[in-house]
């Protein structure tokens, strides 16, 4: 198992022109061989002391992939490439971790 944490840093208030060609992606990639869970995420509100500040133009994709070949296959989905090209002016910053159970 695979399990990757992607921390998409946006352009200010354009988190929800991201969000919306995210989720046309969405269904293909979850369509893919070896994809066991993929998502977006935006930070939550709570009264939680210990939390991070919350990020307006944040949004964090939570996946899992059964192995890495899987995720490899993804990253050069042609989905993938024409997703990145229509967001390409949205996304300012990424931070990609790539991690496995413990």
């Amino acid at each position: 198992m695979v399990i990757v944490l992607a921390t998409i840093e946006l352009a200010e208030g354009r988190r929800d022109d991201f969000l919306a060609e995210f989720h046309q992606v969405v269904p293909l990639v979850r369509a893919e061989e070896g994809c066991v869970e993929y998502g977006p995420a935006v930070d939550a509100v709570t009264s939680i002391e210990k939390q991070a500040p919350l990020r307006d133009n944040t949004v964090v994709v939570v996946e899992k992939w059964e192995s890495l070949d899987a995720l490899n296959a993804h990253l050069v989905a042609p989905h993938m490439g024409a997703y990145r090209e229509r967001v390409k002016d949205l996304v300012t910053g990424m931070n990609l971790q790539v991690l496995e159970p413990a």
